[in-house]
C-alpha cells in the first residue's frame, strides 16, 4: 500500500515525472500525432486504455480522442444528470469533461483539473472546438484542488488517482470539495491481492501508468479513511501483471437531519 506517510521531496519528484509525462504525450497529440501509453501489444478494440473505452465518439474533437489515455470511462458510470457540477480530477486533453459538459447541459458545469500546461492548452482547445461553454479547465494538483469546500456535486478521474504519491490526500481533497451526498465515481487501476512490492512494480512498469498501485480493500481503506460513507471498487478488465481496470464508487454523507425542536 501506498506510504501516506512518503516525503514532501519523493512526493514532489513522483509529481514531477508524472507532469513530465503527459507534457510531452500532449505535445505528440498537439502535432497531430497519437501518443501510446499501454501495455504493449494492446489495440483500440480490446483494450481498457484510451479511446478504446468509448463506444460513441463520433462528434467529440478528434484530438481529444487522440489524447485519451484512461483506463476506462467514467462519465458512464459517474450517472451524471442536469444541472450538476462536476469535477474530472486529471483531465488531461479534455475528453471526459466535454463529455461530462453535455450530461450536465447548460444548466450544470464541468470542471477540468490538470497540472500540466501542455494539457490544459490542449484540452482548452478541443473545448473551443467542441464549443462547449459549461466547461473550465483549472491549472493545480490533484493532492490540493483549487476550489472551495462543498462546492462539486460528482468527482471523475479516469486512471489519475493511482498516479499520485499521496492518495490519502487526494481522497481528502475531493471529499472536501464534493457537497454533503456527493458522490466519487472513478476509473482506475488496482492491483490483485497477493502481490508482493516487487511484483506490483514490475506490472506497473509494464503497464505504463500507475504509482504505487492499491488492492481493492486497501482503495476501500482510505475511502471511508477520508470520510466516505459508501465505497465499493469493481474490477472490470485485466490489464496484465495482476492489475485490473476498475470502476470506484464512494458517497460523501448527507448533511445530519437536525431533531426538531422539542415543544
Amino acid at each position: 500500500m501506498d506510504n501516506p506517510t512518503a516525503s514532501t521531496k519523493d512526493t514532489a519528484r513522483i509529481r514531477q515525472a508524472v507532469v513530465d509525462r503527459y507534457s510531452g504525450l500532449a505535445r505528440i497529440a498537439a502535432s497531430g500525432d497519437t501518443p501510446v501509453d499501454s501495455p504493449d501489444g494492446a489495440t483500440d478494440d480490446d483494450r481498457c486504455f484510451g479511446a478504446g473505452g468509448y463506444p460513441h465518439t463520433d462528434d467529440v474533437p478528434e484530438a481529444a480522442l487522440r489524447v485519451s489515455l484512461g483506463c476506462g470511462n467514467p462519465v458512464a458510470v459517474a450517472e451524471l444528470t442536469e444541472g450538476q457540477t462536476v469535477l474530472d480530477l486529471g483531465s488531461g486533453g479534455g475528453l471526459d469533461v466535454l463529455l461530462s459538459a453535455r450530461r450536465v447541459g447548460p444548466a450544470g458545469k464541468a470542471y477540468g483539473l490538470d497540472a500540466s500546461d501542455d494539457m490544459l492548452d490542449l484540452a482548452r482547445a478541443n473545448a473551443a472546438v467542441a464549443g462547449a461553454t459549461n466547461v473550465e479547465f483549472l491549472k493545480g494538483h490533484i493532492e490540493h484542488i483549487p476550489l472551495p469546500d462543498d462546492h462539486i456535486d460528482v468527482v471523475i478521474s479516469n486512471c489519475v488517482i493511482n498516479l499520485s504519491a499521496d492518495k490519502p490526500r487526494v481522497l481528502a481533497e475531493a471529499f472536501r470539495v464534493l457537497r454533503p451526498g456527493g458522490r466519487v465515481g472513478v476509473s482506475d487501476v488496482i492491483a490483485e491481492p497477493g502481490l508482493d512490492s516487487e511484483q506490483r512494480a514490475t506490472a506497473e512498469q509494464q503497464t505504463g501508468c500507475t504509482v504505487g498501485t492499491l488492492t481493492a480493500a486497501e482503495y476501500r481503506h482510505l475511502l471511508l479513511a477520508a470520510g466516505f460513507t459508501t465505497a465499493s471498487i469493481t474490477p472490470t478488465h485485466a490489464v496484465g501483471g495482476g492489475l485490473w481496470a476498475a470502476i470506484v464508487h464512494a458517497g460523501k454523507p448527507a448533511d445530519p437531519i437536525t431533531p426538531p425542536l422539542a415543544e
